[in-house]
């Protein structure tokens, strides 16, 4: 019986045009469910949410977000059984008695509450410029130490270097990095200057939920990232040795990089360098816009850079300095002191 309502379930989904990067892990989480409870969903109540959710507040201390999406998937399951279009509740009764069949176990009362529009973590935050400057120095000399001692990574060194600086350079997030190939790069007419890599076309951009993969176009305006990318292509990436692999960034073997281990190779040079944990690799994604803020860039064409739908999306990654703070302040009180110089001071 379990088994014929995830394959209903399963159905409906598809029918609705749901990728099966939703449906499959929406299916291990009911199986998880199961598990938990030891019951079948014909024996499911509220209490068992309840004590689900607690589990995974108390002991697993995952993030509310992330229980959310939890009751909310479990919740779709639940509100399938229990529509009376399906028969599933006619079914359980014939086979288990007329008191035993699922009911709605997901409610408002034993939910998260979706009150926020950031509920990260507090201490995230993006690099300062020294910080990312020493990051990136740091990239570039594992690769000449590796050169030196003649070491077999040197390429491996080079290609993360490489691939830190552009995440830097167009504002990504690591699925969209690992799934780059080299023609998702093109020519920009208003930017000939950047050649054949002035705009990159993310493919794999974050989905919305049960949708495919958003795809946006971002535009190269910083010239050392495009100068870094252009001499990897060209100079580095062949001596790989996979010319007729599309991944932009190679592994010694001849795959394409995983996400994992761009995360991995950033704790490592993170944690050499003594930088905050509270540092992680969205945190170059932040600076991104962080720093193209404080350089007096236009908030509409970031937000458009970084493919987000809202502005209070962009405004969030915002962390800009004091020193733009002070600034920007300054700009503002000049004309109520009658100067227009944004350095004037207040010296009464």
């Amino acid at each position: 019986m379990f088994e014929a309502m995830l394959r209903g379930w399963r159905a409906q989904q598809t029918a609705r045009g749901l990728q099966e990067g939703t449906i499959a892990p929406r299916e291990r989480l009911v199986r998880r469910f199961i598990s938990f409870t030891n019951e079948y969903p014909w024996r499911w109540g509220p209490a068992h949410v309840d004590e689900w959710s607690l589990s995974m507040t108390g002991e697993l201390q995952l993030a509310p977000s992330t229980i959310r999406g939890y009751q909310t998937d479990l919740r779709l399951f639940s509100e399938y059984l229990c529509d009376g279009r399906y028969g599933w509740i006619a079914a359980c009764q014939r086979e288990f008695g007329p008191q035993v069949h699922p009911v709605a176990i997901v409610h408002e009362w034993n939910t998260i509450a979706h009150l926020n529009s950031y509920e990260g973590r507090p201490e995230a935050r993006p690099f300062t410029r020294e910080e990312l400057q020493r990051f990136f120095d740091y990239a570039d000399d594992q690769v000449e130490r590796a050169v030196r001692a003649k070491r077999k990574g040197a390429l491996a060194a080079y290609r993360d270097a490489t691939l830190f600086k552009a995440v830097y350079g167009w504002g990504l997030r690591r699925t969209e990095t690992s799934k780059l190939d080299v023609v998702d790069f093109g020519r920009n007419p208003h930017a000939p200057r950047f050649g054949r890599y002035g705009m990159l076309n993310v493919r794999y951009g974050k989905a919305k939920k049960g949708q495919p993969p958003r795809r946006r176009n971002v535009l190269s305006v910083m010239d050392w990232a495009v100068e870094a990318v252009a001499d990897y292509v060209e100079n580095v990436r062949p001596r790989f040795g996979f010319d007729d692999h599309p991944a932009l960034w190679l592994t010694e073997r001849g795959g394409r990089i995983k996400p994992v281990e761009i995360n991995a190779r950033f704790v490592a040079y993170r944690d050499a360098l003594k930088l905050p944990k509270a540092l992680v690799p969205h945190s170059i994604r932040h600076s991104y816009v962080t720093h193209l803020t404080e350089d007096g860039v236009d908030r509409r064409f970031i937000q458009s850079q970084v493919g987000h739908e809202c502005d209070g999306s962009t405004a969030i990654y915002t962390h800009v300095s004091d020193d733009f703070m002070n600034t920007a302040l300054q700009k503002a009180l000049s004309p109520l002191f009658g100067s227009t110089d944004p350095a004037h001071e207040d010296r009464t």
